[in-house]
């Protein structure tokens, strides 16, 4: 089988110029210019078929990239079109993987970017497969062995630091079942915010701390700066700075908490004044 003379590198050169210099519509009008797309067609269906898509699309980048001058004074024409068909069908095949367009598919060279995926493409939840969505906690195992260098053999976790504050306002006048229902209260928005400003300031916004422990709102304040930490610039650095829940995560032992005179006088003012527990009535 005889190939054609634009077969060759210098043969597309040729045709390229007559094209060029033959004047508007010559692409439209020439019959070579028809036999030159089909040939395309053919030569580059093998590359369209391998990125996902139709010959066609592969003759309309050929196209594209012929009708520059820089291919016409190219040492290999055919190689500068080859090479700028398979760009341009990775980039399309990369933009249909990331439902965007070609050009944006482009400027994504080199980012590890996955293509879109349905839900229901697989059979399992979202949060079961996608690493975003795993959690690895890191809190440390309540039944574990106490560490050698923690202050009296107790384990400083959260459940046991939580215990230590609690019986650190028992012991300043608090009632038990009032100490215990505001360190769950404000523990569990500390887990829920992740940092004890931001806990604090959603306790303090949300308002609902002195209706639970019937005391009032500068007292509620109060409670809040001791437990999760004051922020006050007289503070910085300071155990007061780190709030109480902390010093015992720390492994602080009940016994060194009290060492802070000023906690202690503000701890025992915002206890409630009465000796029911929270729920019952009180006469």
């Amino acid at each position: 089988m005889n190939l054609p003379a634009y077969a060759t590198a210098e043969g597309l050169r040729l045709l390229l110029l007559d094209l060029a210099y033959a004047g508007p519509g010559a692409w439209q009008t020439s019959p070579e210019a028809a036999e030159l797309m089909t040939y395309t067609m053919d030569k580059y269906a093998g590359l369209a078929h391998k990125y996902g898509t139709e010959p066609t699309n592969a003759a309309a980048a050929a196209f594209e990239v012929m009708r520059m001058r820089s291919t016409r004074v190219a040492e290999d024409p055919w190689a500068v079109v080859t090479h700028a068909v398979e760009l341009t069908l990775i980039y399309e095949s990369r933009a249909e993987g990331l439902l965007c367009s070609s050009g944006q598919a482009r400027k994504t060279a080199g980012l590890e970017y996955h293509d879109a995926e349905r839900f229901a493409d697989r059979e399992s939840e979202i949060a079961d497969y996608h690493p975003a969505f795993h959690f690895f906690a890191t809190m440390a195992d309540p039944y574990a062995p106490a560490p050698k260098d923690t202050p009296d053999g107790e384990p400083t976790n959260a459940f046991f630091a939580l215990d230590t504050v609690v019986e650190y306002f028992v012991d300043l006048g608090w009632p038990p079942a009032s100490a215990r229902l505001a360190m769950e209260y404000i523990a569990a928005r500390l887990s829920r915010c992740g940092k004890p400003e931001i806990a604090y300031k959603s306790l303090l916004r949300e308002g609902d701390g002195p209706g639970l422990l019937d005391i009032e709102q500068d007292a509620w304040i109060d409670v809040l700066r001791a437990v999760l930490g004051d922020s006050h610039p007289d503070f910085e650095g300071t155990t007061r700075s780190h709030g109480l829940l902390k010093q015992a995560a720390m492994g602080f032992p009940v016994t060194e908490l009290f060492d802070d005179r000023g906690l202690v006088h503000i701890v025992e003012a915002a206890a409630p004044d009465f000796d029911t527990e929270p729920g019952e009535s009180y006469v």
